[in-house]
């Protein structure tokens, strides 16, 4: 761990740096004073195939120079606007300097006004970070979301066979099977990953205050909504929002972060489920070599990968809500709360990503302990009512229900032989009584 990562306050640049640096490029400072350079250059280009009159002498060929400005942007590129920024003491204007001083430096001087032209800052922050956030979910979020969900699906399959007793407020209930019990996580997520794939990553793009004022001022014979549409959709990839004020009305945005935080409610489930059946000793844990579980107790193996997963979802959610929750909310035509909160964005993202890895850790060093199974099955013969008395209705059998709860809810022990004893004193065939004991807790799992 570095020094830096050693003194920073946030445990995602420090503690956790290794796991959440993949999203630095997409969420930190540089990250985004890159996206905003690329979204000033891209709408240039723009500007020149229309072509403006006065870029119709522009050199195309030159249109790879100038996309090399974001392509090799690097961290020397970043503190020059940082720099830049001490003297405007604004984030985007800085940018539009930056990008100036690169036209004079390629000898392109003479074109460095339609740099940022007609345009205000939300129309560089509200696309250049709904692209960052659309490239972070496709090259970083949904690549892991998949390798947990690949997981579950795996585990469902190899233990879809092992019978289980369940559990109902934390009473022995009837028995189910341990893959069928996982695939619930697998089906709940594929529907909200369904969900995830229909909202659309929205951006603002219009002027001062979404009405192209600037633009139509200037050149009043070119639709600038056609132009703005197409630049949105067909350079950046993103679904243009119109009409809008100064800023994105966020709803699309507040979708996404309520959708990820139902998918992180989901996760957290899980997360306590197994920590509970790790608690119930029906799992082990791998142990690796030298790891502690305890300062204290040298037997201790904790399930710490499903904690330390539920603590960082429960801390991503957050986050998630109150972006869901206060992006969408701006006075009149724009305030500045929106830009404040946003700078935050990827700290949800960073806990998720922490919390995936530690559930999908977790589910890596799980191992069955069958016995252990078998064992609560086999102590809870108790959970067959429901089966015989389900048959005796099925039979016509006068009170099923209540003969079975006579039977059941006595204190002395119920086993596989008192169940028998008791369906040879039902008024039924020989042939509906060796059915009826056919019927054992390990068999009755349904479908």
């Amino acid at each position: 761990m570095s020094l830096n990562e050693l003194n920073a306050i946030s445990p995602i640049d420090g503690r956790y740096r290794n796991k959440t640096a993949s999203l630095a490029p997409y969420f930190s400072e540089e990250a985004l004073i890159k996206y905003r350079v690329r979204v000033e250059i891209e709408y240039f280009i723009a500007l020149c195939e229309i072509p403006l009159p006065q870029l119709t002498d522009f050199d195309t060929s030159k249109f790879i120079a100038l996309r090399e400005i974001y392509q090799n942007f690097d961290g020397t590129d970043a503190q020059a606007i940082k720099d830049i920024e001490k003297t405007t003491n604004h984030d985007v204007k800085a940018v539009e300097y930056f990008i100036k001083n690169a036209f004079d430096t390629l000898g392109l001087g003479g074109f460095k006004e339609f740099i940022h032209f007609g345009l205000t800052s939300q129309d560089i922050n509200n696309t250049a970070i709904p692209l960052s956030i659309k490239e972070a979910m496709n090259e970083v979020y949904v690549p892991l979301y998949f390798k947990v969900l690949e997981k579950l699906k795996e585990l469902s399959k190899e233990w879809s066979l092992i019978p289980m007793l369940a559990r109902t407020h934390g009473q022995p209930a009837s028995p189910t099977r341990l893959g069928k019990e996982i695939y619930v996580f697998v089906e709940r997520l594929n529907q909200q990953f369904d969900l995830l794939n229909d909202i659309p990553s929205a951006a603002k793009f219009g002027g001062a205050t979404g009405n192209y004022n600037a633009h139509q001022i200037a050149y009043p014979e070119i639709d600038w909504k056609e132009f703005g549409g197409n630049f949105v959709q067909e350079k950046l990839g993103l679904h243009h929002s119109f009409p809008t004020t100064q800023i994105e009305h966020y709803d699309h945005l507040a979708a996404l972060f309520d959708t990820l935080k139902r998918i992180n409610t989901i996760i957290l489930d899980l997360d306590r489920d197994f920590w509970t059946y790790v608690s119930m000793d029906y799992f082990k844990q791998k142990i690796k070599a030298g790891e502690v579980g305890s300062s204290a107790m040298p037997h201790k193996v904790n399930p710490i990968d499903f904690e330390n997963s539920e603590g960082n979802l429960g801390i991503a959610n957050a986050i998630f809500e109150h972006l869901a929750a206060k992006l969408p909310v701006s006075r009149l035509q724009r305030d500045l709360t929106d830009s404040t909160v946003l700078r935050n964005v990827g700290v949800p993202f960073a806990h998720t990503l922490i919390a995936f890895q530690s559930t999908l850790k977790g589910l890596n060093k799980l191992l069955l302990n069958k016995d252990k199974f078998e064992q609560d099955l086999e102590n809870n013969w108790p959970v067959v009512a429901e089966a015989i008395q389900t048959i005796l209705r099925r039979e016509g059998y006068p009170n099923p229900y209540e003969a079975l709860k006579g039977l059941t809810r006595t204190n002395e022990k119920i086993n596989q032989r008192s169940i028998a004893m008791f369906i040879d004193t039902l008024q039924v065939s020989d042939k509906i009584k060796e059915e009826l004991k056919q019927i054992t807790p390990a068999k009755y799992t349904g479908i």
